[in-house]
């Protein structure tokens, strides 16, 4: 019997027309587009959204290590690969921190930088001190002349006296907090500042008000027309929103020098990479259980004992996630998991916090 041949509609290689399958790309022969295969192939090219992701999910919740583990060992069609698996929990868990939080917050912002700006820059214990103050001034220029006339009646000579001791040291002192007050302003004339910006100057006559040298360097440069920036929009959500858009690069980032950690402290227990699929699938938990808490207290919102309890039972899944996956002792294991976390808390996070902000602050 002769072998009919159809050709591939993706790859164009013929094969046997029996096969529903494609032997060379695997396209299946006959596959109508419909929505619904529309939707799936979407969701499965750009998140492997299939039944590998469920074979993945559930060991990496309650078998802590073990998913990477069998990874390493070569079972990697089985499960979904810890890069996509990171991609796809984490664009969870951004969405739902901009959906709850970071909307909340930059609006917050917004709204106590507009209570702030609508504060008199001159509070009332300011005024009654000024009041004092000038209180003072004024009764040097009332009881002054009298005494020079004579008008003064009533009081002793050594009780002029005291009276006029009293007058003078409260004119001193009013004098010195007036020549005081005059050092506690703004890093720039902001009167002047403003001035210039309703006559529509150029920018670089406002950055020299504001105190700019000519031959200022590039990053001071930058830090001046941002501060100009803020002066004129005062939008400090811009800023906040800025900071939080560079969180996921910048995770990018921060989970390397995780693995980079994982490898110091594991020198002998395989390569980089290694590490490295350990510390997505960590992260990705992370990102589940920081998912779960956003949910959750969006719909009802709980104690926040809870929310620190649930968070500290991440340390109790790394200690043992690193037992199972480097297979150490349990001594050995709790220490190095101790360290990694002490290590990563307490150095990486702060600094990438700080260039975090400082790079929301420059760019926003």
């Amino acid at each position: 019997m002769e072998t009919k041949y159809k050709a591939c509609k993706n790859c164009e290689k013929e094969f046997d027309s029996s096969f529903e399958f494609c032997p060379y790309c695997g396209q299946k022969d006959k596959d109508d587009l419909t929505i619904g295969v529309l939707f799936y192939n979407t969701i499965s090219n750009y998140f492997s959204f299939d039944a590998r992701f469920f074979k993945s999910f559930i060991p990496l919740m309650i078998k802590p290590g073990v998913l990477a583990k069998r990874f390493i060992e070569g079972k990697r069609l089985l499960y979904l690969h810890p890069a996509q698996m990171y991609l796809f929990i984490s664009v969870i868990f951004f969405f739902l921190l901009s959906v709850t939080v970071v909307r909340k917050q930059v609006e917050d912002a917004d709204n106590s930088l507009k209570k702030t700006l609508e504060t008199p820059i001159v509070s009332d214990s300011t005024k009654a001190k000024a009041n004092e103050m000038l209180d003072s001034l004024q009764l040097e220029n009332v009881i002054k002349p009298l005494q020079d006339k004579n008008i003064v009646t009533g009081l002793h000579e050594e009780d002029v006296k005291a009276l006029d001791s009293l007058i003078k040291t409260g004119t001193e002192k009013s004098k010195q907090q007036i020549s005081k007050g005059k050092e506690l302003t703004f890093d720039f004339d902001q009167k002047k500042v403003d001035s210039l910006i309703a006559i529509d100057a150029p920018n670089e006559e406002l950055y020299k008000a504001m105190g700019r040298s000519d031959n200022a360097n590039f990053m001071t440069r930058k830090f001046y027309t941002q501060v100009l920036k803020f002066y004129k929009q005062r939008d400090l959500g811009h800023i906040l929103q800025a900071i939080y858009d560079t969180i996921p690069i910048s995770l990018f980032i921060l989970l390397p020098i995780f693995a980079l950690i994982l490898k110091l402290l594991f020198f002998r227990r395989g390569q980089y990479a290694h590490h490295l699929v350990f510390s997505f699938y960590f992260f990705s938990f992370l990102f589940t259980v920081f998912s779960i808490i956003l949910l959750v207290n969006y719909i009802h919102d709980i104690s926040n004992w809870i929310d620190a309890l649930v968070v500290m039972s991440t340390f109790v899944y790394l200690f043992l996630a690193i037992k199972q996956f480097y297979g150490q002792g349990w001594f050995v294991s709790f220490f190095k998991s101790g360290l990694a976390t002490f290590v990563y808390l307490l150095f990486v996070i702060p600094i990438a916090i700080v260039i975090i902000s400082l790079v929301g602050f420059y760019f926003y």
